[in-house]
Order: structure tokens, then sequence, then C-alpha cells
């Protein structure tokens, strides 16, 4: 036989490995056999440059995706300041903006260790938390688009509280509970649901009840945490001035309607939270370079669109319904709309893989109603809530955690990386069954501790601003002054500009100033 070495490597399979020994066997000279070993070489590179192209297009996905879920702070921070009075717009963008920087703070330093840390996950099991890459030391640079990604969701959850608590929450509180929540709670959610090590993890080699929990982008991880954070807060803070209650602490017989000052930027802000969950749902697939990845992506798009459609027009429109039942007058509103929207986004982000788009719109529809009736149910129930968030995060995330195992289809479960198990719509109830564990573990986890902070901040008097200053607003009792500038001319000015025009032109009437 002709000199002839070949690789028996990674890029080949058995069958083509003989395949090139017997065309090897069948050589005459070692030109022949140099050929064959320059051919083989230039296969091997060829199929490492295509390894290569899809790690850097799986890592651009998954930094694209992230950037668009970050982008949803910029929707969060325009639906917020939208929805509160015009005294207290600067408190809230600062709020904002700072979830964004203790997510990042939170999460860099002992978030990502708690959530998916590896030091000490080695073999089968499970662990209370992750350990391991404390402050990403140790982290493999090229897997840093994993940590963005991750930081993004753990940002979202954490603003989700920003708008229930607004227009009354100290700064020094809302940091604190920041950084607790994105630093410890969120990520012990994250390792228990999403890491291999966790009980309830779907991706762990001994799953729970043969199937474990399936929450594909987080509308239990993410929504159902940061909701569940929101309504805690709500409580313990209690409601703003003279929304329940008058002066004197008697119950009002109509309960105050704070008016948001701008509605253009609360329906900027939908949009643009709308947009982002684009990254939310679909970049959960994590990569995109095979094709159930990208067909995992691309349904996840649709669902998510169809889910927010639904959601809207069905709050809506019920509300409309509800109001000419009880008035005989028709009116649309518009906050019933863009909430139903969100609504809707909430409930398909645990399933968004697995249903089937009939199922998407039923779920929105269903999420839209959800919304609804809860809202109705904070103000019986006195809680207040500035923006709306429990309604759409908190109870929206438990529809959407539910619906999953109602509506998950055996075959796209297959596709999205999960085992062979199908619905409870679909006769099988092992799903179902993960799904209602799996809540009642983020109710226990998140409100018990979250609770237990959250009092010991009142106690110690840092929860909540004083009377005087909520009445002020807090944009000027902590920030220097008013977001707008609302002063308007000096009125001697107005009056000399109309003297020198009455001089060139004969009498001007000045015209009244409108608010």
């Amino acid at each position: 036989m002709s000199e002839f070495t070949y690789p028996l490597g990674e890029y080949f399979t058995a069958e083509l490995d003989q395949e090139w020994a017997e065309v090897c066997a069948s050589a005459t000279d070692n030109m022949d056999c140099r050929l064959l070993d320059y051919m083989v070489q230039e296969r091997a590179e060829s199929m490492a440059a295509r390894d290569d192209l899809i790690v850097g297009v799986d890592t651009f996905f998954l930094l694209f995706s992230g950037a668009l879920v970050f982008f949803m702070q910029a929707g969060f921070a325009m639906l917020c300041a939208g929805s509160v009075r015009v005294k207290n717009v600067k408190n809230i963008m600062l709020k904002n903006l700072l979830d964004a920087c203790g997510g990042a703070l939170g999460f860099w330093s002992f978030g990502w260790c708690f959530a998916y840390g590896t030091t000490e996950n080695t073999g089968e099991g499970t662990t209370l938390i992750g350990w391991g890459n404390i402050f990403l030391s140790g982290f493999d640079p090229k897997d840093l688009h994993q940590w963005f990604f991750q930081f993004a969701f753990a940002a979202t959850a954490a603003t989700i509280v920003a708008g229930t608590v607004a227009e009354r929450c100290k700064m020094s509180a809302y940091l604190c509970y920041s950084f607790v929540l994105t630093a410890f709670i969120y990520p012990v959610v994250v390792h228990q649901i999403w890491d291999s090590h966790g009980f309830l993890s779907a991706f762990n080699p001994k799953p729970m009840l043969g199937v474990g929990m399936v929450d594909f982008a987080g509308s239990g991880v993410v929504h159902l945490t940061g909701g569940a954070t929101a309504l805690v807060a709500a409580i313990i803070l209690g409601p703003r001035k003279g929304r329940f209650y008058d002066d004197d602490g008697n119950v009002l017989e109509t309960p105050a309607n704070f008016q948001g000052h701008s509605t253009a930027l609360a329906m900027l802000g939908t949009f643009v939270l709308w947009f982002g969950w684009y990254g939310f749902n679909p970049g959960s697939a994590l990569a995109i370079g095979n094709a159930e990845s990208a067909a995992t992506a691309a349904l996840c798009a649709a669902t998510t669109t169809i889910a927010a459609a639904a959601g809207c027009v069905t709050c809506m429109f019920t509300d409309t319904f509800l109001e000419y039942k009880k008035t005989g007058e028709v009116s649309y509103d518009l906050t019933m709309a863009m909430n139903g929207c969100l609504a809707g986004l909430v409930a398909i982000t645990s399933g968004t893989s697995v249903v089937m788009p009939w199922a998407a719109f039923v779920i929105g529809v269903v999420g839209g109603l959800v919304y609804l009736g809860f809202s109705k149910l904070l103000i019986k129930l006195k809680i207040d809530d500035a923006v709306d968030a429990i309604p759409v995060h908190f109870a929206n995330g438990i529809w959407g955690v539910i619906a999953a195992g109602l509506f998950a289809h055996e075959d796209l479960m297959v596709v999205a990386g999960y085992q062979q198990k199908k619905g409870l719509f679909y006769g099988e109830g092992s799903v179902i069954a993960c799904q209602i564990i799996g809540i009642l573990f983020i109710l226990v986890w998140v409100m018990v501790p979250m609770g237990a902070f959250f009092y010991f901040l009142k106690v110690m008097g840092i929860f909540r601003v004083d009377a005087l200053e909520e009445e002020v607003g807090l944009d000027i009792s902590h920030h220097h002054g008013a977001a707008y500038d609302m002063s308007g001319p000096k009125k001697e000015d107005v009056e000399e500009l109309m003297e020198v025009r009455a001089s060139r032109h004969g009498k001007v009437e000045v015209p009244d100033e409108k608010a």
C-alpha cells in the first residue's frame, strides 16, 4: 500500500473514513496519495470554517437578541413616565435607569454565580444554587454573550416593580431592592428552572415527572418573579395619598383616578416593549445556526405577534362592552388596549416555542381577560399599582405558565429541546403538573423573603417618602426640580410685547392663557 495518512477526526463519519481508506488502498503511487491527503485536508479546513461561521452567527444572534431585550428598558421607562403624574417624571425615569445599572452590577457580581455557576455543579442531581464565576472570575471570554443575554432578562425582572411603587417609594429603598432581586432572588429561580441542576429544570438529566417545567422565555422565571415582588411591595408600601382614602383616613366612595401625564409616552413605551419581545421570545432559542433552532425562533416570532394582538383587542372591546352594559355609552380605552397587548405578550412567553399559532390566539384572548379582571380586583382590594404592572406580569405570568401546560404540542416540544410530552388538552398531565409546582415554588421563594425584606425597610423608615414630599412630588423633593418647565413667560413681558405691537398696529388683545 502506498504511503498515505488521512485524519480520522471529528469531521468524518466512520463510513466516510472507510471510503477514504478504500481510495487510499487503490492508490498506485505517492502522487495519488499526496493528492488524496490534500483533498482530505481541504475538507477538514472547510468543515472547521463552517463550524466557526455557525458559532459566529449564533453569537451574533444572541447578542442582537440581548440588545432587543435590553431596549425594553426604554419601553418600560416611557410607559412608566407616561403613566405617572407630571410631578414624578424625573423620579421614575431615574429608577428605570438605575434598574439597568443595578441589574448589571447584581448579575455581574453574584447573579450569574447563583444562576449558572459551574464550579460545584458536577455530575447529576440538583443543587439549591449555582456556584462559581463570582464577579465572572474564570469565565471564558468566548461565552460572555451568554452572560449579556441573561443579564438583560434579569434587568427586565427588576424593572417590573418600578411602575408599581411609583410616586411614593424612596430612592434608597429602590436601589437596595433592585440589587437584592438581581443578585440573589431572581438567580435562584433561574437556577431551579433553567439550569441543568435545578429540580424543576427540563434540562436536568432526570427531569421532574419526566419532563420538567416548560418556561421557554420566562412567563414564570421573569414575569411572575417580577410581578410577585411588585405585589408584595405594593401591599407593604401602601397606596398613594388620596387614591383610596381621604386626608382623614376615610374610605373614598369612588377611588381617585390619577391620570398619567402623557398618553403618547405610554403608547411609545408599549410599542417599544412589543418590539423588544422579539428578542425576548425568539432569542430564547439561544442559537440560529441549525434547522431546529431556526424553526423554533420563527415559531416564537409568530406566536408572540398573534398573542399580543389577541390580548389587545380582547381587553379593549371587553372593557367597552362592560361600560356599555353599565352606562349605555360606548368608548374605547387606550390604556386597556395597551395593557391588554402587554398581557398577551407575557402570557405567550412561557409556551411560545411549543404551542401552535391557533393556541397562541387563545392564550392571548384569555390573557386580555385575565388582565382586565385582575386589574379590577386590585382596586377592590385597595392595592395601588400606578401602571397596572401586577395584572400584566403577575396574573398573566401565572396564566402563561399554566397555558404552556395546557397547549404544549409534543412535536414542537421535541424541536424546542424538551422531552416528547404533550399538554393537558392533548391528553397528558405531566407537563401541567410540573407547571403548577413551578408556580408554587416561585410564589413561595419570591414572596416570603422579599416580603420580609420590604417589611424591614418599612420598619426602618426607609421605604416610603413622607406625606409632604409625596404631595409636592418627588421631582422637586428629590431631583432639583420638575421635569418640565411649566412656568411660561412672565406676565409683565407679555404685556410689554402687546404694548409694542399696539403702538405699531393698533390695539391688540392679549390672548387668554390656557392650561
